[in-house]
Formats: structure tokens, sequence, C-alpha cells
């Protein structure tokens, strides 16, 4: 599918307008960031630079995309015949996907011509904003859940395609498998599902509901307990399996309360190996409060696909460097109160004390050495427009799920707790 009308208006009108005054073809860096995290957030992680990468190889306009902004005059014909033959020809570097990131990363840079940088700026922020919100608030999730599987199950709670970036950026913080199929055909991620409310009322009974399911997909299957009364559905899942089924499922009620005297029942009816899987509207929050219960796993949907509270990462997109008449290169920034960038190229660092925690988020601006230990976090991606494979599909998640578990590794302990605070590290700029 293309990807090039996934954009603003205005990249477009940008465009026609430089084209016209020469300024189009200028070699220019642009660079992605955001000026701060979410309010309270500790630390963000970066996602979906795979899927940017991915859609960046269908990032060109055909025969009926140049009709439709002919027809509806949103360009000129000069544009149009630019955009004929555009492919991005540029070089983008940036943090590895499932790495962390912090107010003023560099996260994304894009050196290219100023035509081909503001035609996929839209795209490219689309992208990153969604995946990286969600790829934060699940990162927060797997840290409450201290060790425990968690599943993504958010699908019908947001657009389709939306279902499926979300799925691939939560198996890049942590999660362990998503209810989305299209996510686990596209991405090779791990699927599970077995039965809703709904297959329990189909049946005249509940033990003919549990019996249906046992049948056709084993004893090891989970069974959802709480169509009509817990205990009640405890005990028929028990008699229909015996003491071999898989687990047992809450998805209401007082789940700390609900989950305790659920397993002193399982253990009473001898399922000592029948697990506790619960749902219902979790966040980070309701997950941490679980701690204590003696839950096996977590579904979470509605709160994970929405940004658990913060949908966008803020991320925002500024011409950072360009050339002049002369073909030097030479910083540019904007000014704007509250909204001022830094002007250059820039590369980021993470410094690390001896016992290997991070200490300090480092910026460097047109290509200083960072003259301290640590370790670069600016890479490759595309170069002079060939996309570095490695980075998508299925081996760029395994890859970005690595970055992210190697980097959370190195965060002091208290980026994990769920308190309201400032970054946990502080970003600092080096220059010449």
């Amino acid at each position: 599918m293309l990807t090039s009308l996934f954009t603003d208006h205005y990249e477009l009108t940008m465009l026609q307008a430089a084209l016209a005054s020469g300024a189009a073809h200028r070699p220019s860096v642009f660079e992605a960031f955001a000026r701060r995290l979410p309010e309270g957030r500790r630390y963000g992680v970066v996602a979906g630079t795979g899927r940017l990468l991915e859609g960046l190889r269908d990032f060109h306009f055909d025969d009926e995309s140049l009709r439709f902004l002919s027809d509806t005059k949103v360009v000129d014909k000069a544009t149009i015949s630019y955009l004929e033959n555009f492919r991005f020809s540029g070089t983008i570097t940036g943090y590895a996907e499932g790495e962390l990131y912090f107010p003023n990363s560099p996260v994304l840079t894009v050196q290219s011509t100023f035509a081909e940088a503001c035609v996929i700026e839209t795209y490219l922020l689309s992208i990153l904003n969604h995946d990286s919100a969600i790829a934060s608030a699940a990162s927060r999730m797997i840290a409450s859940a201290s060790g425990r599987p968690c599943i993504e199950m958010g699908s019908r709670r947001t657009h389709e395609e939306s279902a499926v970036a979300a799925a691939r950026a939560a198996v890049i913080a942590g999660f362990s498998s998503t209810s989305n199929l299209e996510a686990g055909s596209r991405y090779g991620l791990k699927t599970l599902g077995t039965s809703a409310h709904s297959f329990t009322l189909l049946h005249d009974t509940e033990a003919d509901a549990f019996a249906a399911q046992v049948a056709s997909l084993g004893r090891g299957t989970t069974l959802l307990v709480d169509t009509y009364d817990v205990e009640r559905g405890v005990r028929t899942a028990v008699e229909v399996a015996g003491p071999e089924l898989g687990a047992v499922r809450l998805d209401s009620g007082d789940l700390v309360q609900q989950a305790t005297w659920v397993r002193e029942l399982l253990d009473d009816l001898g399922n000592w190996n029948t697990k506790i899987t619960v749902t219902s509207d979790l966040d980070e929050y309701a997950i941490a409060a679980l701690a204590s219960a003696p839950v096996d796993a977590y579904g979470v949907g509605t709160a994970l696909v929405t940004g658990s509270g913060h949908p966008t990462a803020s991320m925002v997109y500024k011409l950072v460097a360009r050339h002049d008449a002369q073909g030097n290169w030479v910083p540019v920034a904007k000014a704007a109160t509250n909204k001022a960038s830094v002007g250059g190229r820039k590369r980021g660092f993470r410094q690390l004390n001896e016992r290997g925690r991070a200490v300090t988020e480092v910026v460097t601006l047109n290509d200083v050495d960072p003259q301290v230990d640590a370790r670069a976090l600016t890479v490759p991606l595309v170069v002079d427009g060939e996309i570095d494979a490695r980075y998508v599909g299925a081996e760029g998640v395994r890859l970005a799920a690595q970055r992210h578990h190697d980097s959370i590794q190195e965060l002091p302990g208290e980026a994990r707790k769920l308190q309201r605070g400032e970054p946990v590290i502080p970003t600092e700029f080096m220059e010449n």
C-alpha cells in the first residue's frame, strides 16, 4: 500500500513554494525529538522505527494519487512533475528502536534535500508519536508486573491498523504476546486467545460451554469463569477439565480479593498448577496493586492502546541545519517562546557509571566527541536511500525488544517506580 498520502496538505504546498524559490533541493538536516516527557514520566521508549522504514519503501506517488493532487488543485503542475519520480534518497540516523529517550534526545535525524525531508515529515511523526507512546506505557506496565507475563489485547479499542502497531510496540516493550492475528502474521508475534462471555452465554449451561471449549482446545485451555457466579464457575471448570486445567480468567470485580480466594479454592480442589489470568481495564497502577495477589498473567487492553493517559509522545520535527548560498552547513533553530529548538546536527550518547547505570543523556552538536565514556545511541538506519533490512519485519521487532531489555537494565531503580517525577537522568548538550 502506498504511504505517500498519509501526510498533511501543507507539506506539499511548502514543497511547491520551495521548488518555485529554488530552495527545495538545498541540503538540509531535520531532527525528531521530544521537548519534554509526558507529565510525571521518568523515561520514554522509542518505537515505530521499523514500521517507518517499511513504509518508506512504499512512499511514492502513483498515477491515482497524482491525479487526486492535480484534480483537487493541492499543488501545481511543476510539483506534480517532481512527485512523479519521488523516492527518498537521503540518509536517516537515530536511536535504535526499543532504546530509551529523554527530553531533547535526537531520536531521529534526516539528512537529505529540503524537499525530501519535508514530504515525509507527517508520516514520520505520526508513526513515532503513536508507537513510542504505546511502548512507553507498555514498559511501565511490564515494570509493574515484576516478571509476570502481560498479554496485549486492545485491538477492539482502537483503529484496526493502530491495533497492529500497538501490539508490535507492546511486544518491543516486553509484552509476551498479543491477541491480534494480523500483528502475529506481519511481525511473527506470539498470539493467544480462548473465548469470551458470549461463548458461555451461547450454550445452555456453563458446564456445556466449558466442555465444548475443552473438547476443542484441550484441558490446558483458559476458562472464563465470571459469566455468572465466580465460585460456581471455578468449581465447574475443575469438574470439566480436572487438574490439567491450564488457567481460569477473571474479568470483573475486586480482582485482588477475588484472585486470593480463587487461588485457595483451586488449591483445595487439587488444581495446584492451574493459573489465574486477570483482565478488566488494567493499567500500570492496577497491575501494581495486584502485585501481592496470586495472579499469574495480565491481559491489558484499553489503557495500553491509548498510551495509558498519554496517547502521543509529543515529538516534533525541526530543521536544525542547512546549506547556505555558498554550500556551507549552517545551524538553524526555532526561537519561539516555550518552543525553542537547538540548531546543529546532533548525536546521542548515554553516560554510565562504574556500575553500568545511566547517569546522563549526552547530546553532542556538530559531530563533537562526547568527551566522556559513554554508549553511542545513534545508529544508521537509511544510507543514501538504502534501508537497513535488520530493522524491519520480525527480525526488527526481535532486535528492538532486546534493545529495550538491555537499555532498561541500565536505568537507576527509581525509574521503574510509578511515582511521578522528573526524567530519571538529565540531558546535557556538548559542543565546541
